[in-house]
């Protein structure tokens, strides 16, 4: 579908298209353009192979593509020949084509990111309330749930699809300037009629993308090239999310606690049988790499923008543009077959956690021995001095945490419940509250405004 979106086909096909609506609105307009050429452009907007062979025997004539397809169309409609491109500069074509395409290219990639969100959703929601050892650091800190883990991942995956959504609506298309902006020409083609030119853009744009489809008030010969750079720093900001999500995920296999799909003949490495390498995270956390470094490029190719337009920007644009969706859409595909595909080894966190929980369960222990009369200094200390002794234990001699037996024989503890310490869901807070509001505040909405486009979607997963 990406691919389709950023084809050549799509795009010398929206090339046509353009020409035909403006031709058709000169003529609505009284430019001596006769019907039966109008008819011609619009019956051969589609392009057969006979149509990019002879564009390219064009081009390397002429060396410039607008030409090239120009002379191409007026191959396959000899009558209105004449009147193809009639005011236009190249960038009245290319500006607006690629402001279609962009757009389309966001909707596909806000669906696919939508339907990573409600894969997301429906991790999380199954696993709100199992505990699961925190980390900050990277080190032990509090526990939190394996579904309270992944609705933090759906939310700031969720927040850039509302950016995006935001960026996408506040488009615009270039619509028709002329050569530097000033629509020179097409003031001269209305005999000085400027009533006319506004009506030209009005109607070229309406009939290409809608009535409601915004058009820029004033550009050089091309639209602001901020636009790309909103564009490519949001999808950047996509990549980002997902790139710390598969660390998450990838840090999480190596504990053992997590896998991503594996295949039942799949290799994990040529030397070593027994590896299960979290692949996928891996290849999508280097494509993330790839697409979050494409912000400067874009960011320099609007700084150099020379007075109304310098041509460094063109070669550059055809490859970070379709880059940057392509990228990401195969991220985003990858990515869901991911999470849909998730295995969570219950018992391995359970012992994770318990193997860290006497040391998480201090403060409350010392608090409990506090409501019993006991100094809390001194219970500190003591506490402290049996819990660097069992962390000794199990970094120097390799063995189990022993912290809850040393505190069964402390006199200050005693009379406090040190098996109802070991709950591991009492000290998850609101965790399991938490992922449930996240459902219903962030998640419920993007799966309800996004439905169709995710129903539309393949249902065949990637074999990555």
């Amino acid at each position: 579908m990406m691919r389709a979106i950023w084809s050549p086909r799509r795009k010398f096909e929206t090339w046509r298209a353009i020409w035909v609506a403006v031709a058709r609105a000169q003529r609505e307009l009284g430019l001596p353009i006769p019907e039966k050429a109008v008819v011609e452009l619009a019956a051969n907007q589609r392009l057969e192979d006979l149509d990019f062979a002879r564009a390219a025997e064009h081009e390397k004539r002429l060396k410039h593509d607008v030409m090239a397809h120009v002379h191409a169309f007026g191959d396959a409609c000899p009558t209105a020949r004449g009147v193809i491109h009639l005011g236009m500069t190249s960038q009245d074509v290319v500006c607006n084509a690629d402001a279609m395409v962009i757009r389309e290219a966001m909707v596909l990639t806000i669906a696919k990111a939508a339907r990573l969100v409600d894969a997301l959703a429906t991790f999380a929601e199954k696993w709100k309330a199992t505990p699961t050892l925190g980390f900050t650091h990277y080190q032990p800190a509090q526990p939190t749930t394996i579904g309270r883990r992944a609705a933090q991942w759906g939310y700031d995956t969720a927040l850039v699809v509302e950016r995006i959504e935001r960026t996408l609506g506040s488009l615009r298309f270039r619509g028709l300037k002329g050569a530097t902006g000033t629509q020179a020409s097409f003031l001269e083609l209305f005999g000085g009629d400027a009533v006319k030119v506004a009506e030209l853009e009005k109607r070229v744009v309406s009939s290409l993308a809608g009535s409601a489809a915004g058009v820029h008030t004033i550009t050089g010969q091309t639209y602001p090239r901020g636009d790309d750079v909103a564009v490519i720093s949001e999808l950047a900001a996509l990549a980002a999310v997902i790139h710390k999500v598969c660390n998450d995920i990838r840090l999480l296999c190596n504990r053992k606690e997590l896998d991503e799909p594996f295949a039942a003949d799949q290799i994990g490495s040529s030397a070593m049988p027994y590896k299960r390498n979290p692949m996928r995270c891996e290849r999508v956390t280097g494509l993330c790499r790839f697409v979050m470094n494409l912000p400067g490029n874009a960011l320099d190719t609007a700084a150099t923008q020379w007075l109304e337009r310098t041509l460094d920007d063109s070669s550059n644009r055809r490859l970070v543009l379709p880059e940057a969706f392509l990228t990401l859409d195969g991220v985003l595909d990858t990515m869901h077959s991911v999470v849909r595909g998730l295995v969570v080894h219950e018992a391995t966190v359970r012992k994770n956690l318990d193997d860290e929980l006497p040391f998480m369960v201090s403060e409350n222990l010392m608090m409990a021995a506090a409501k019993l009369g006991r100094d809390r200094q001194e219970v500190h200390e003591a506490i402290r001095r049996h819990a660097q002794a069992a962390g000794l234990r199990v970094k120097d001699e390799g063995k189990p945490n022993d912290l809850l037996e040393r505190l069964r024989g402390e006199p200050l503890l005693a009379g406090v419940d040190l098996a109802g310490a070991m709950n591991a869901s009492a000290y998850v807070g609101l965790a399991a509250q938490q992922t449930e509001r996240c459902g219903r505040e962030v998640f419920a909405p993007i799966r309800a405004r996004h439905a169709a486009a995710i129903a539309a979607l393949p249902m065949s997963e990637p074999d990555v």
